[in-house]
């Protein structure tokens, strides 16, 4: 598939996750076959000010590419001088605007899926970041509307292509509905028919069969991929498998799961330092460790753990234990 000119060889994605999709993660999914990756999303503000945490989630390594750098914020001249620098710093392949995030602080302050409130505002931060970036595309990532009884999909679909926008990602529920209930998938196969611009379905993709539906269903572009993924890289080479028809690779086996948890704190340390680094891994390591017997065992020792020795020394025991039981 195309997004403008940028060719994506697999049309399965890793969403942006805040916390979540950091260099570490993103990397791993990546090796795994995700076709496209993208940072955790960025504060507009943060980036005009060069704000030194906020610039440090926006690096990312050649090995990556293609990659999106996702941002969000309320001010359309703020969104356009930031995207203007993370283009000139950085070179991504893509510049994301966030109209999904539901979560109050953010919205409260006008960032987010607020805009979804107001599209006229929507319309005034788009164009402003679009002509900010004129080399690269520009995408959006959307819910469906504020609430039920503001849902703005399809027809929003056709206005922001008029604006220039190169695809949409559609999180299909609204901003009150959070994470909880069912993302209604019709709302992506209305957007699909609505524009001619590529169209990337999320929500409630749990595993590769829930991607092929929704490709079936919503003749969507791409899928993206969220909450399924942690914990569980390999959810792309499944993925990836089943949508060139491929035989599947076999599961992972208890020590490929404490293997990759090794790299991947690894790479947190080298990346993060040791004490966010240690502190990060916790909640890694509570989605990687699942579903094998003494299970909650090890997770416990590991989120516990009070030092980055005695996280060592967890691993290192899971990892004799997986070797015992293969």
């Amino acid at each position: 598939m195309y997004i403008g000119k940028l060719k994506i060889k697999t049309p399965i994605f890793l969403a942006p996750m805040a916390g979540v999709t950091d260099y570490p993660f993103r990397i791993i999914c990546k090796e795994m076959g995700a076709g496209m990756v993208y940072s955790e999303f960025v504060s507009a503000d943060g980036i005009i000010r060069e704000n030194t945490k906020t610039l440090e989630m926006i690096k990312f390594d050649k090995k990556e590419r293609p990659i999106g750098i996702q941002i969000f914020g309320s001010n359309p001249e703020v969104m356009s001088k930031a995207a203007k620098y993370i283009y000139d710093k950085f070179k991504p392949d893509i510049i994301d605007i966030n109209y999904g995030c539901p979560v109050p602080k953010i919205t409260k302050k006008g960032g987010g899926s607020a805009a979804l409130k107001d599209l006229c505002l929507m319309d005034d931060i788009t164009s402003a970041v679009i002509e900010s970036v004129p080399k690269i595309p520009v995408t959006i990532k959307m819910r469906l509307g504020w609430d039920n009884n503001s849902i703005i999909v399809p027809k929003i679909g056709i206005r922001l292509e008029n604006l220039g926008v190169k695809a949409i990602t559609l999180h299909s529920r609204t901003t009150t509905q959070r994470y909880k209930g069912q993302a209604d998938w019709k709302y992506i196969k209305l957007l699909k028919e609505s524009v001619n611009i590529p169209v990337i379905g999320n929500g409630d993709v749990c595993t590769p069969n829930d991607m092929l539906k929704m490709f079936s269903y919503t003749h969507c572009d791409a899928v993206m991929v969220a909450r399924a993924t942690r914990g569980n890289p390999w959810f792309f080479k499944q993925a990836k498998a089943k949508i060139k028809n491929q035989p599947l690779p076999p599961l992972p086996s208890l020590l490929d799961v404490a293997q990759t948890c090794e790299r991947h704190f690894k790479l947190l340390i080298s990346y993060r330092g040791t004490k966010v680094g240690t502190n990060l891994m916790r909640q890694h390591f509570s989605n990687y460790i699942r579903g094998f017997p003494k299970a909650s065992k090890f997770r416990k020792k590991l989120v516990t753990a009070p030092s980055l020795d005695e996280m060592k020394k967890e691993l290192s025991n899971l990892k004799s234990y997986a070797k015992k039981l293969s």
